[in-house]
């Protein structure tokens, strides 16, 4: 991409990091208190994103549309507007949640199409890395205690239902209490899952430089925040609870265990010279 393209692009994910610290303050507290200010950085990104886009067309003399990085550019672009559209017309703020940290990963991923020169030293190579791998260690942790919750969830569901529960049914805490420890460590584990996709594809992108995007486990990593990102999407949106979560949840976790054999070997990365 053409570095004036680059810049105005960054600064659209500059604007749209602001809808991803709404959505996860809105997950967190429960409060959509930046809103309003989260909606004018979204709007304002989209201006910057369609000058990046415009700028890229102008230099190639062509619709910028050829590879992979401007592709996802024009996806995540149009994404915004159709939003703005929407949020403009039916005023739905909840899907915000979703489509914001959307927006934002895309464009983000987008500016990593130029390379950069190495790692100013191995100790911020090393140090960085290190903050990724504790990242997603901490969100895993979140994650598993999200699915311990869903699965007693689903067993004390089932005991009710039989109408004679066992012994160990009067131990557990209450459907509604489980339900609400299911939706803080989703809330907690998403937030940290996605500061580590962020950390570490920056990470890949400095270290990788162009072929940092067509790593199996890169592409894998990105499909099991994306379902992260779904499961989040249907609990605040569409209100999914109780057995729904529960089982969206272990799915989750299912795709994580995979994301985390596929990086299996990257801690040994922190010793690389």
């Amino acid at each position: 991409m053409a570095e004036m393209s680059v810049i105005w692009l960054r600064f659209a994910a500059a604007c749209y990091s602001v809808g991803l610290l709404h959505a996860i303050l809105t997950l967190v507290r429960r409060r959509e208190q930046l809103f309003r200010v989260a909606f004018t950085a979204f709007t304002l990104g989209t201006v910057f994103h369609f000058v990046s886009i415009v700028e890229e067309g102008i230099v190639n003399n062509r619709c910028p549309i050829s590879n992979f990085y401007e592709t996802l550019a024009m996806c995540a672009f149009l994404v915004a507007v159709v939003y703005l559209g929407v949020q403009l017309r039916y005023h739905v703020e909840s899907l915000s949640v979703f489509l914001f940290p959307l927006v934002f990963v895309m464009a983000l991923v987008a500016t990593l199409g130029n390379p950069v020169s190495a790692w100013s030293s191995p100790i911020v190579r090393n140090t960085w890395l290190t903050v990724h791998i504790v990242l997603v260690l901490l969100g895993y942790a979140a994650l598993l205690f999200t699915a311990v919750a869903s699965l007693l969830y689903l067993f004390q569901e089932r005991e009710l239902k039989s109408r004679k529960p066992s012994k160990f049914y009067y131990r557990l805490p209450p459907l509604g209490t489980l339900d609400e420890l299911v939706s803080k460590f989703m809330a907690v584990g998403f937030v940290l899952i996605t500061l580590a996709v962020i950390a570490g594809a920056t990470w890949a992108f400095i270290e990788l430089k162009a072929d940092w995007i067509r790593q199996p486990k890169i592409a894998i990593s990105f499909f099991t925040w994306g379902t992260y990102l779904a499961m989040v999407c249907l609990r605040v949106t569409a209100g999914w609870r109780g057995r729904k979560a529960a089982i969206m949840t272990l799915t989750v976790v299912g795709f994580s265990a995979v994301t985390w054999a596929a990086h299996a070997r990257l801690g040994s990365l922190l010793f690389k010279p």
